[in-house]
């Protein structure tokens, strides 16, 4: 793709990216078929190669107007279009690139820019928001059936003990923000499971988000902080011998597989950045090449439909993996078309497209639910919470359905 960089950002670290970025694109148009928002809406500008065209005019000079943003917001960034495209278009990191730029060149209304402000503090403040879901489900009962469908549902937790002997392996885990607060047996199976295979879990408070949240409602400069104080928190550990960072919220796992780009021009972070991302490891990648013979299925559950979050098979490039540890301990996986789709979560996405969200979730659970399965098992908590607004069947994150030998 020709361009012609306006001299605003010709000479801007993120302009010379983009342009870079840009000239890779051959307009071939696959990424179109994958891309869940045009597949719905239909129009050109809701599809990836239709918001290059539109961060290319930006780029070159064009004034970004609100009907631009609007395309760039509807955006899942899911980067399904990544995994398709045959010429290996960064595509998410033109579009950070073209959602600064409008950002800074269209003020938001008073009433946005207050919901956006208000969701990051709220998700991202552990007490407000345990305190909130919890109170929450006591109003169950009494409030409006339109309000109960957005209170995310829980199975009563059972609490795992976990033993607490020393193991030569050391892994940090993170807990997650909201995790703990909406679905605590996924932290609690995810230790016990790695003492079961002799590795001892190193928990790390939690000192901020890993900045996911913030990056993709452009608060470029909360998320680099989140994620600088992340690495001065976790270092230490690093330094002591632990083999890796995992994290059972792929979403997250994604995100800080990118601090190396994200911090790449600071100096001072640069080089430990790359080595987080490095470090940083899906849980699946633990469990991959550990012996399957000291895991059982549950009795309780034959047929799984696997939901692989778009973090994990587009942002990680996981695939196939947590099918194999599944198909290993006889659990039968249903057939489940479109699996590439995502499912309408996307963070925060499911509150400001809502309705889009709604409907991209109801096409994915027709999918999932199609041949009745005993269970949903995903790997990501915003998915997890987002199926569970209006699936009929169970769901949990795959590694609850692992059973450890005695």
């Amino acid at each position: 793709m020709q361009t012609r960089i306006s001299s605003d950002f010709k000479n801007t670290a993120p302009g010379q990216e983009a342009d870079s970025i840009l000239r890779t694109c051959v307009h071939c148009g696959f990424c179109t078929a994958t891309c869940p928002t045009y597949l719905l809406l239909g129009d050109e500008l809701d599809g990836p190669r239709g918001r290059i065209y539109l961060i290319k005019q930006l780029l070159e000079g064009y004034t970004a107007t609100e009907k631009t943003q609007q395309h760039l917001d509807r955006c899942l960034t899911c980067r399904n279009c990544e995994s398709t495209c045959p010429s290996g278009v960064n595509y998410h990191r033109l579009l950070d690139i073209g959602r600064n730029i409008c950002e800074t060149a269209i003020p938001r209304s008073a009433t946005s820019r207050l919901q956006r402000f208000l969701l990051r503090k709220f998700f991202l403040n552990n007490t407000a928001f345990t305190l909130s879901i919890k109170l929450a489900r006591l109003l169950t009962p009494v409030l409006p059936s339109a309000w109960t469908q957005a209170i995310p549902r829980i199975k009563n937790s059972t609490r795992l003990a976990t033993a607490t002997e020393k193991h030569e392996r050391k892994i940090l885990i993170l807990d997650g923000c909201v995790q703990p607060a909406l679905q605590p047996d996924i932290n609690y199976k995810t230790e016990q499971i790695l003492n079961h295979l002799n590795i001892e879990v190193i928990h790390i408070a939690q000192v901020s988000c890993c900045g996911a949240l913030s990056h993709h409602l452009s608060a470029e400069t909360e998320a680099l902080t989140f994620a600088r104080n992340n690495i001065d928190h976790w270092w230490p550990h690093i330094e002591q011998g632990a083999e890796a960072i995992i994290t059972t919220a792929s979403g997250c796992g994604s995100h800080i597989k990118d601090y190396a780009k994200l911090l790449a021009h600071l100096p001072d972070y640069a080089s430990k950045a790359e080595t987080i991302s490095q470090l940083c490891k899906d849980i699946a990648e633990i469990i991959q090449p550990e012996d399957m013979q000291f895991f059982q299925k549950s009795a309780a559950i034959d047929s799984v439909a696997w939901h692989p979050p778009c973090s994990l098979q587009h942002g990680q490039q996981i695939n196939g993996v947590v099918e194999k540890l599944l198909s290993k301990l006889d659990y039968q996986l249903v057939e489940v078309t479109d699996q590439h789709l995502c499912c309408g979560s996307a963070g925060t996405y499911s509150i400001l497209q809502a309705d889009i969200s709604s409907q991209l979730l109801e096409n994915k659970l027709d999918k999932l639910q199609r041949h009745d399965p005993d269970i949903i098992a995903t790997a990501n908590i915003g998915c997890h919470t987002h199926l569970l607004k209006k699936s009929s069947a169970s769901v949990c994150h795959w590694i609850e359905l692992l059973e450890p030998i005695n």
